[in-house]
């Protein structure tokens, strides 16, 4: 495996970018829970991140709704069943833990499916702020809550508050 990564400025914090053979396998936060350590990264290199940057600014302008990108998305199989149907929350909607749940033919298994959800590789992309609690409220983001309130916030049209800047 060759693996290269890149730092990029985002709305929402600094960025790290990991590939893994040329296609994008991690998009980390700044303290990020579960963030791997930097050794595991590979080389600094911007070459492989192009087309990711380029979508990720066309998201953040609200130009982008849906990202068209290879991923490689090391996980066991429950958690890429998973991280797969995070991709499928359309822009600006919700799900809860126990809808991924059933969505997995899985009904009782909505702690599992937050765990996966916690684990998920590529932030933003593979969009695991668009989970929440069964009650509605927010629940754990490995990228901190206020950073999926803000993305929530984006997404739905909705002003930022003044105290998450």
């Amino acid at each position: 495996m060759n693996r290269q990564h890149t730092l990029v400025d985002s709305p929402y914090g600094l960025l790290t970018l990991v590939a893994t053979d040329g296609v994008l396998s991690g998009l980390y936060m700044t303290d990020q829970r579960h963030r791997p350590p930097e050794e595991d990264f590979g080389d600094p290199d911007r070459r492989p991140f192009a087309e990711v940057v380029r979508q990720l600014d066309a998201y953040y302008a609200g130009e982008l709704t849906v990202f068209d990108l290879p991923l490689h998305l090391d996980g066991t199989p429950f958690q890429r069943s998973v991280w797969e149907q995070l991709r499928k929350i359309p822009y600006g909607e919700t799900r809860s833990y126990g809808e991924l749940a059933e969505a997995l033919g899985k009904p009782g298994a909505s702690r599992a499916v937050g765990l996966a959800n916690g684990k998920n590789p590529i932030g933003i992309i593979v969009p695991c702020h668009r989970v929440i609690g069964a009650s509605g409220g927010l629940t754990g983001y490995g990228g901190g809550l206020e950073r999926k309130q803000r993305l929530l916030a984006f997404e739905s049209g909705v002003p930022e508050p003044d105290a998450l800047f």
